[in-house]
């Protein structure tokens, strides 16, 4: 008997598409869903001949956080669940989510690593850490509330809150929402795209992006400023503008 791998990994048009396949259990990471994810990621940060990647789930959910049948137990150990989802976001290329279903407390702290997400119609995003007695450590706090909007955030977080793909769209968590068949194709388009562009344009403009989030309106000005100024100067003539 075969069994399925729980990561599977495609590489195209330098686009690699990680699919999560656990549909059994709504795709909950597992020790050695952790494992293969954290392999992937490091063949995506050293294969020059990859750009991008793009992740999503198989069957019915995107990812319902940690498996609580392996981590429920309250001395569980979740620290390499933790530095998993913390690498999300801290990537040097950029990864794009295809939101096919609920994204739920790690799933959804996953998710909010991602560069951008583009959802299906069932798409949701829940944070049950109150409910399942844990405390957040895959960066909830710091990056919900820029996703979403701190009092939205707090209603997630403390009552429970859950976004469907439209209130999800709304709040400016999901950039798209289409419908499931033009899913893995859409975000395949953009993924694809990003891919083909210029690399160094996209890590200056990515870094400028994550990094002028924190800073006044006059230093993220003047920071990219410096970053255009710098552009001219390494770029070959036709990008010199």
């Amino acid at each position: 008997m075969t069994t399925e791998p729980v990561l599977l990994t495609a590489v195209r048009s330098a686009v690699m598409t990680l699919t999560l396949n656990r549909p059994e259990v709504r795709n909950a990471l597992s020790p050695e869903l952790i494992t293969a994810l954290g392999t992937a990621l490091t063949r995506l940060e050293d294969d020059n001949g990859i750009h991008v990647a793009v992740i999503t789930g198989a069957g019915t959910a995107f990812c319902a956080g940690l498996d609580l049948t392996v981590f429920g137990a309250a001395e569980a150990d979740t620290s390499s669940a933790r530095a998993l989802i913390n690498r999300f976001g801290r990537l040097s290329k950029p990864v794009i989510g295809a939101v096919n279903g609920p994204a739920v407390t790690g799933g959804l702290e996953l998710a909010l690593g991602c560069d951008f997400l583009i959802g299906g119609p069932t798409a949701a995003f829940v944070d049950t850490h109150r409910t399942v007695g844990a405390f957040p450590g895959g960066g909830l706090s710091a990056r919900l509330p820029r996703s979403v909007g701190i009092r939205t955030a707090k209603a997630m977080s403390l009552a429970g809150l859950r976004l469907d793909a439209d209130s999800a769209l709304r709040c400016g968590l999901l950039t798209e929402v289409v419908d499931a068949a033009n899913l893995l194709p859409r975000t395949s388009e953009l993924a694809l795209a990003t891919a083909e562009t210029n690399q160094s344009y996209i890590r200056s403009v990515r870094k400028l992006y994550d990094e002028n989030t924190d800073r006044s309106l006059a230093a993220a000005l003047q920071a990219e400023h410096g970053e255009h100024r710098r552009w001219r100067d390494t770029q070959p003539r036709q990008w010199r503008r």
